[in-house]
């Protein structure tokens, strides 16, 4: 029985006590295997190895040594040459040639790319993705009488795409949520680029709104029996290209496919494990430009904190010194600095959550002073325990008088069991908002069908080839035409008021 997670022994090489020899002998073989070279002598490595100083000492006896090593690891495989022997002696020998392993290969790819990434996440937020994908998926729309291998081609487009979508983003994200970025955030430098990172994001979010919806409309307008068909193809054409391991296998490829496509298709719009990963990305970038915002803020409080009041105070000596009298100088003070008498006091009651409150319509709040003993605690007294249950009862009636006041002014717009928009008179705000609200939940359900704060079941049905105008008491909007349709059950017949 095979162990799923085996010892990789071809990493060996990576962390043993000569690993700065084995990566050099193997990076010359990775080098000669991409500039299709498969076979290496030890003459041809060892000559290689001798043009840098640190193999000055480095010896061909050695290197052998090193080889069998890589060999018995499995990162070289070995092959006697035979063909150009010209005497006994160097057939006893045994005189081998080199090849890379596919696992070694890839190790190198991989340190390759680590090397220039350095210890930082790359990344990036490439609106042009999303469009390649979307113009791709309209190929698969329209490739209904294409052959195997442009079918083949479509599918590898769409998952290069996704892929590079999936990683960049992510990576991005990761970095910056990095230590590092965070410090270079903070510093004083950071001001200058503010506005570039600012405008990169927000272009960023708002092209992936516009496409993206676009992909999901494509993704929701492709029938499962076409890409079915679609998929059949993909698999005839990879079928088509031989290979070894394959003989005997009946694996049905186009299934396989299936799920794949399953998979690209819930992170655009989600499953019923949850949320689609498109959601995740829009709300990593708000976030993103929330945090940078807060960051901002608090550097231009420090800046301001630490500025020089010289020229200021330079200023205001100069403009007493040029008014005609002392009374206006005793104005200019008032203003300036204030009456020498008031004391501006900080009181820890809030009387209104309102900020555009201003202060001369608040009422008088009370202030008690303590003294600044090191030692000083108040006196305290047991009291009895505040019953506030006929307050928290008038709160809960208050609001669900209010929900049921809304739910019946929704009732009023229904006709049968929809509710067209564009037939609606003049409706009040709070109703255009939860209508917006609905259509917005709706955009990101597969199927356009959610829940209602009331317990309805509504469809949205979406007709873009119309746009209407839905009027409110503040104001009206163009929009397309939206149909909502009630699910479960008759709704009562009204005609909108």
């Amino acid at each position: 029985m095979d162990v799923p997670f085996k010892k990789v022994t071809e990493a060996t090489y990576l962390a043993t006590e000569k690993s700065d020899k084995y990566r050099a002998i193997l990076r010359h073989f990775f080098i000669q295997h991409e500039r299709l070279r498969e076979f290496l002598f030890p003459e041809e490595v060892y000559n290689h190895l001798r043009e840098s100083p640190y193999f000055k000492n480095y010896g061909l006896d050695e290197l052998h040594s090193d080889l069998a090593s890589l060999v018995r690891w499995g990162n070289l495989r070995a092959q006697q040459e035979s063909g150009k022997v010209r005497t006994i002696e160097e057939f006893k020998k045994k005189r081998f040639r080199y090849q890379i392993t596919p696992y070694t290969v890839e190790f190198e790819r991989m340190l390759i790319q680590f090397e220039h990434q350095s210890d930082q996440f790359g990344g990036s937020l490439e609106k042009s993705h999303f469009e390649r994908m979307y113009q791709t998926l309209l190929s698969i729309k329209k490739a209904t009488q294409e052959s195997a291998e442009q079918c083949a081609q479509l599918w590898d487009d769409v998952l290069t795409y996704f892929k590079k979508i999936t990683q960049n983003t992510s990576d991005y994200f990761a970095y910056l949520r990095s230590e590092d970025a965070s410090e270079q955030m903070k510093s004083e430098a950071f001001f200058l680029y503010k506005d570039q990172f600012t405008r990169y994001l927000r272009d960023f979010i708002i092209n992936l709104q516009r496409t993206a919806a676009s992909i999901q409309e494509v993704m929701i307008s492709l029938p499962r029996e076409s890409m079915r068909t679609f998929f059949e193809k993909v698999a005839q054409h990879e079928e088509n290209v031989f290979r070894f391991e394959r003989l005997g296998e009946k694996e049905d490829r186009a299934a396989e496919l299936e799920a794949t496509w399953l998979n690209v298709k819930a992170w655009f719009l989600g499953d019923d494990a949850g949320e689609s990963q498109y959601d995740n990305v829009l709300e990593q970038t708000n976030e993103a430009i929330r945090r940078m915002t807060r960051i901002i803020q608090r550097l231009g409080e420090r800046s301001l904190l630490h500025r020089s009041r010289k020229e200021d105070y330079l200023h205001l000596a100069e403009w007493f010194s040029n008014l005609s009298s002392m009374e206006e100088a005793h104005k200019l003070s008032s203003v300036v600095f204030g009456l020498s008498h008031t004391k501006h006091l900080y009181c820890d009651h809030i009387p209104t959550d309102d900020i555009y409150t201003d202060v001369w319509e608040e009422a008088p709040m009370a202030h008690e002073r303590v003294p600044r003993v090191r030692n000083y605690r108040e006196k305290t007294r047991a009291n009895a325990a505040e019953s506030h249950l006929e307050k928290k009862e008038q709160t809960k009636e208050a609001y669900l008088k209010q929900r049921a006041y809304e739910q019946k002014v929704i009732q009023q717009y229904v006709s049968g069991s929809r509710i067209e928009l564009e037939r609606l008179p003049v409706i009040e705000p709070f109703v255009r908002k939860l209508f917006l609200v609905w259509i917005g939940k709706a955009m990101a359900k597969a199927d356009r069908t959610i829940k209602t704060e009331y317990g309805d079941e509504v469809k949205v049905e979406l007709d873009r080839s119309r746009t209407i105008r839905l009027q409110a008491e503040d104001g009206h909007m163009d929009m397309p035409a939206v149909t909502l349709l009630f699910k479960g059950k008759e709704a009562p017949n009204h005609e909108p008021a």
